[in-house]
């Protein structure tokens, strides 16, 4: 079975591909992993159930996995460490999971992730015990379920840039986090923008992309023709 691994998407973007395993079989996942046992490249796997784990890791060696994110990825060691620093911030413990496949996915491109979770609005005086170091980030990322409220609040209280999670924790009318993202993106706080629900993929990589200046220099990458 033919796969096609964006090998470019590093000197186009800054990071690599992270392969979405969720509604992939065993089959297209070892084909992914024998591609990149033979090139060597550090890759992450998002969305991966045990199974996959076992299947990936009988062909790459160098894996690991964590089964509450339920990212996994490569232990080649090509991807170097570099000072950007992004918070990331859950409402409550349930909403930990979404939070920690953001903070999996920006350590895995050599960010540092510092964690905050449990300091939702239901108990808002949690927030403002670590608000000081939640300031020190580059960049915040704020997972909430329920009515999403934290994000804004977090929006209103800190310089940099904030990223709402959107989750899909929440009785009835939550809606499997519909009515949390509909809350952040009616926000009329400054600074803040959102990503899909249970995204945390693509908080990480918003993230990453709004600190690259602290990662390196890509200005001068050549980009491959049309």
């Amino acid at each position: 079975m033919e796969v096609r691994l964006d090998t470019d998407r590093s000197k186009r973007k800054g990071f690599s591909e992270v392969i979405f395993c969720e509604g992939k079989s065993d089959k297209q996942l070892l084909r992914i992993a024998e591609e990149i046992n033979a090139q060597r490249l550090d890759t992450a796997f998002s969305r991966m159930d045990e199974t996959q784990f076992a299947a990936v890791s009988s062909v790459i060696k160098e894996f690991r996995y964590d089964p509450v994110s339920r990212v996994g990825n490569t232990l080649f060691g090509t991807i170097d460490k570099n000072s950007a620093e992004v918070a990331v911030v859950s409402a409550g413990s349930t909403d930990v999971p979404a939070a920690e496949e953001a903070a999996q996915i920006i350590e895995f491109f050599g960010s540092k992730a510092e964690r905050f979770y449990d300091v939702g609005v239901a108990g808002i005086h949690r927030l403002f015990n670590v608000l000081p170091d939640i300031k020190k980030a580059d960049v915040v990322i704020v997972a909430a379920g329920m009515d999403g409220a934290l994000p804004s609040v977090v929006s209103g209280l800190v310089s940099s840039l904030v990223i709402g999670l959107p989750t899909s924790v929440g009785y009835g009318i939550a809606e499997n986090g519909k009515t949390a993202l509909r809350s952040m993106l009616c926000s009329c706080s400054p600074g803040l923008v959102v990503v899909n629900i249970d995204n945390g993929v693509g908080a990480a990589l918003s993230a990453l992309a709004a600190v690259k200046p602290k990662r390196a220099d890509f200005s001068n990458v050549n980009l491959p023709d049309e």
